[in-house]
């Protein structure tokens, strides 16, 4: 049976391909958001063609499983992927992917873990340097809560509730409506949930390291959340407040110098704002979007092709 091997050879095919489509297309930093779309149907398709492929290896493999993968089937399609002249590799494939699917799932596990744990960290040293006053619990969720703090900084700590906290510098640099695109950056991550992006993408990087894809995908989601949510701050309260804002945050980290600190993204992003790359026509952006969904479609098409010529 060909169709496994067919679609492991499509699965390094699209993790070959599609990164390097990506990288030299001109579109995803206007359209970070159609980007970020892109990236997840080309990581879906990869795992998708590992998932199909073990699926089918173990059918081909073991009986039992056979008949529980082709237990609704019309007749003749099960006999249209020939499962008996399989050799002895099905079994292997089959449980190869099974323990790295397995292994996926618990590298995952110990990055929501983990994110968790500092999530916890964060709020009981948030809850320690600023105390709830008496009356305060019942009406606090989602406000603002201000530390005092020698340098400018602002984040967003998640969960119930859910608190935007900046610090003292940061009031005292920020002007006029630049903390509302801080907030409203912020909020952006919140409401588009890009905190799971990163976690999926850092739990595929970690756990398969070897595999370029994957962390090709950690990389770009880290990058283009944040312009995604310089774009909802940037739409709500102005390019210039946004690109101001975070020049105001990140000067003193020597992100400008020379010699960039790992956040040498952020000199990037400003020059993106103070540009203002025009964006893609609305029927554009749809073109790609319906196109990037079509990637993982194609691995379901590979893995029906014999049941759809036999009812055919």
């Amino acid at each position: 049976m060909m169709v496994p091997a067919a679609l492991l050879l499509l699965g390094a095919l699209v993790a070959v391909l599609g990164p390097r489509t990506l990288a030299r297309a001109d579109w995803p930093d206007r359209e970070p958001v159609v980007a970020l779309w892109a990236w997840q149907c080309v990581v879906a398709a990869v795992l998708l063609c590992c998932a199909l492929s073990m699926t089918l290896s173990a059918a081909a493999a073991w009986q039992a499983v056979r008949w529980q993968v082709f237990a609704s089937a019309p007749n003749g399609v099960m006999e249209a992927y020939s499962l008996g002249t399989t050799g002895p590799w099905a079994a292997a494939t089959a449980v190869t992917l099974a323990l790295a699917g397995l292994w996926s799932g618990a590298m995952l596990l110990r990055e929501i873990v983990g994110a968790r744990a500092r999530r916890r960290v964060r709020r009981a040293e948030l809850r320690l340097r600023a105390p709830s006053l008496p009356g305060e619990e019942t009406g606090a969720a989602g406000h603002l809560v201000v530390l005092e703090g020698e340098r400018p900084d602002a984040w967003w700590v998640a969960g119930t509730p859910p608190r935007m906290v900046v610090t003292t510098a940061a009031l005292r640099r920020l002007k006029g409506r630049q903390l509302d695109a801080v907030v409203a950056h912020e909020q952006g991550h919140a409401q588009a949930r890009h905190d799971w992006l990163r976690h999926c993408s850092a739990a595929l990087a970690t756990g398969f390291p070897q595999i370029p894809v994957f962390a090709a995908f950690r990389d770009e989601m880290h990058r283009l959340v944040e312009l995604a949510a310089d774009d909802m701050a940037s739409r709500r309260h102005g390019r210039l407040t946004t690109a101001l804002a975070l020049v105001e945050l990140n000067e003193h980290r020597g992100v400008f110098g020379p010699s960039p600190a790992p956040q040498g993204h952020v000199p990037q992003r400003v020059q993106r704002l103070l540009a203002a790359p025009e964006r893609l026509p609305a029927i554009h952006r749809l073109r790609l979007t319906a196109t990037a969904a079509l990637v993982p479609v194609a691995p379901v098409l590979v893995a029906f092709v014999p049941g759809l010529r036999a009812l055919g």
